[in-house]
């Protein structure tokens, strides 16, 4: 039996009703007496301490508390516009409150000349403070004040605030929650655990999360909370790997053959980094345990993935097996095709191209030569996952930018061989080291954390518009050295809200600068058609186009050597991660290269602090970090699959991280000994696993 009853409609909840119900699913996600249980606040406020009217200002805090006396009050307007209007006074000066709901009910209960302990939220109209709906309680002694201590402030939406289910209404559900059901909450951790670690127990965790008691029962409140949200994570991650690793075979790849010897010794454009050689190893090492090899390869922009990755599919050829290579856009497989093409020169090994725009006659053929095994090599978009794409041996997938594939197209992958294909995700994307531990904590990390010899450093400046002549005047003399030059912009129409420099605007301007015939500039965004965006890329590729005006859809797998100059208009709009990105679409040939970051003239603290570390640093890793200390993973989501375990209400991946890698720690020590958990003494352990909740602890149908 379910531990929460959870298919009781929360509408029936004292202070919910049908109406509020509805807004609350559709708001705050919140559909059981579960959630509402872990629904926890954002902030607190010390409902001990009691201001002076005169000390409040615009500056104040967000809630604030007064002790006053009323001195007047009247009722303003009829009918939906009537409004309650309370003047109150202490010592120091006066405030307004004011009602536009229940006027009548709370008329009833505020008496002329009597003090009020007020709270509620502070804002300012003519010059005097204003509270809108307080909490109003008769006075207190000073001891009673004491032991109100921390108050929990709730994020609502400004419907829910409309419709009257403010944060007082969220707080007085759990309150009611719990005096009901707090004696039935059970345990999910084991004692010994607790002690071990120094836990509090759930139901201390979740009574102080909601309503401390204390400053400490509150801290320790929330590091139980935050530690048990980890575990689940971490717990669950580490386990699948387990099942994976125990349970799950794979292809062996025993020898390296003709291709692969023929590739390394003969057609090898440069000396492998030692990274890249460390890499190769670990590969191969997968590659011959029997098991499936799934395997994450990070590496910073320019630092030679592609090449790591293609000596992994000559091993799998020398052994009989074909492979495939996905990447997330036509652009980007297109890219892959060429420079595969490039490398496997006279190594008598076929690849193809497999595109969603491919023509059915085309289609019709590669398909059949793909069910042949003729083809080695299939490098495609979304259009492998189609069911008539028939392999004869895929033995080794490359997955390109992991993050822009759904959890259910990479499954429909896996299952058109008769083992599970070894894995191998490029991601060029710097993951921070806390986020890779919970976005591909099942997988197996390698580092190419070295650049090719012969990199130049590519330097960045910021800019703004009152030096758009002199950015000028940088590219004609650029061009005019025979080079090329990329200008990105964050959105394709000009949008009513954002002042931001947009494409259409930005190409108009662009080409007024560099007229025809002496310049030709080029567009590419994602909202072409494909043979056309094919077309723009290939003008510029073959240096028939001087100027490429682009949307982000340029920020992976583009390549042209030639490119030295990447401009990046309302740099300020973009992430840390997407601007490294960007500028990893120059500095891949000899010639010197340069980022320019054309932004704002009113930054925030933050997207100063990013641009300029975009300025002094060009390691990618620490780029990420910064990023997400700065903006939290919430602006990563785009690495987030529908799916994925990922359910963090308090515990946060970037201000927690060293938490985190302590729980990972943990859960590697619980696992060492029972890597399933099937023993019974690790049973609460393993059903946090099989729950993407923390737990399911109260059982409310024991509660009458």
């Amino acid at each position: 039996m379910s531990l929460f009853w959870d298919n009781i409609n929360i509408k029936f909840l004292q202070g919910i009703g049908e109406q509020r119900a509805k807004l609350i699913v559709s708001e705050l996600g919140i559909i059981s007496y579960h959630d509402f249980v872990r629904y926890y606040p954002y902030k607190y406020i010390d409902r001990s301490k009691v201001y002076n009217i005169s000390e409040i200002t615009n500056d104040s805090l967000t809630y604030i508390q007064i002790r006053a006396r009323v001195i007047a009050m009247q009722t303003i307007g009829i009918g939906r516009k009537m409004r309650l209007q309370v003047t109150v006074q202490d010592a120091t000066s006066r405030a307004e409150l004011v009602w536009f709901r229940g006027v009548e009910w709370a008329a009833k209960r505020i008496e002329i000349d009597r003090e009020y302990i007020i709270f509620g939220r502070p804002t300012f109209f003519n010059g005097r403070l204003n509270i809108a709906h307080p909490e109003m309680d008769i006075p207190m002694s000073a001891a009673a004040l004491q032991k109100m201590g921390m108050h929990g402030i709730y994020s609502v939406s400004e419907r829910l605030n409309k419709s009257g289910a403010n944060s007082n209404i969220i707080q007085s559900v759990i309150h009611g929650l719990l005096k009901s059901g707090a004696q039935h909450i059970e345990e999910t951790l084991p004692e010994w655990f607790l002690q071990k670690y120094n836990l509090i127990s759930l139901k201390e965790s979740l009574i102080n999360i909601h309503f401390p008691q204390s400053n400490e029962l509150l801290s320790a409140a929330q590091y139980r909370i935050k530690f048990e949200e980890f575990l689940v994570i971490q717990l669950s991650i580490l386990r699948q790997r387990s099942i994976r690793v125990t349970q799950y075979q794979g292809y062996m790849f025993p020898k390296i053959g003709d291709a692969f010897n023929t590739f390394y010794n003969e057609n090898l454009p440069f000396e492998l980094t030692n990274a890249q050689k460390r890499v190769v190893k670990e590969i191969r090492q997968d590659s011959i345990t029997g098991r499936q090899m799934n395997r994450l390869l990070q590496g910073d922009v320019g630092s030679g993935k592609t090449i790591v990755a293609f000596l992994a599919m000559l091993i799998a050829i020398d052994n009989g097996f074909q492979c495939c290579l996905m990447a997330p856009t036509e652009i980007l497989a297109t890219q892959h095709y060429h420079s595969l093409l490039e490398m496997s020169e006279g190594l008598n090994i076929t690849i193809d191209l497999l595109k969603g725009s491919t023509t059915k006659r085309k289609r019709a053929s590669l398909t059949e030569s793909l069910a042949s095994g003729e083809i080695n090599i299939l490098i495609s978009t979304h259009a492998v996952l189609e069911d008539y794409v028939v392999f004869k041996s895929l033995g080794l997938v490359v997955i390109d930018e992991q993050h822009r594939f759904g959890v259910e197209q990479r499954s429909r992958l896996w299952r058109k061989s008769t083992l599970a294909p070894h894995i191998l995700v490029m991601s060029a994307t710097p993951i921070p080291r806390t986020l890779a531990m919970t976005i591909y904590g099942d997988l197996d990390v390698s580092i190419i954390d070295e650049l090719p010899p012969g990199r130049k450093e590519i330097k960045t400046l910021l800019m703004n518009d009152s030096r758009r002549e002199q950015v000028f005047g940088f590219m004609r003399q650029q061009i005019a050295l025979g080079r090329q030059i990329y200008i990105v912009y964050p959105m394709i129409k000009e949008s009513e809200k954002l002042d931001y420099k947009n494409l259409e605007e930005g190409y108009d301007s662009i080409t007024r600068a560099f007229p025809m015939p002496q310049f030709n500039t080029a567009i590419v965004h994602g909202k072409m058609k494909a043979a056309d965006k094919e077309i723009s890329m290939q003008q510029f590729k073959n240096h028939e186009a001087q100027i490429l005006v682009a949307t982000t859809v340029i920020e992976v797998g583009v390549n042209v050597p030639n490119a030295t100059v990447m401009i990046i208009e309302s740099a300020e709009r973009f992430g840390l991660s997407q601007l490294h990105q960007l500028r990893g679409r120059v500095g891949r040939g000899g010639e010197q290269s340069y980022c320019v970051l054309m932004a704002g003239y009113k930054l925030s603290v933050d997207s100063r602090r990013r641009l300029e570390a975009m300025v002094e640093t060009s390691d990618g890793f620490e780029l990420a970090e910064l990023d997400l200390k700065l903006r939290g993973y919430g602006e990563l989501e785009g690495t987030r699959q529908s799916g994925d375990m990922f359910d963090l209400n308090l515990a946060s991946v970037s201000r927690d991280n060293e938490l985190m890698i302590f729980v990972r720690e943990v859960c590697e020590e619980l696992l060492a000994d029972d890597p399933l958990l099937e023993r019974e003494d690790n049973s609460l352990f393993k059903a946090l696993t099989e729950s993407k909740s923390a737990g399911k602890v109260v059982d409310f149908s024991t509660i009458s």
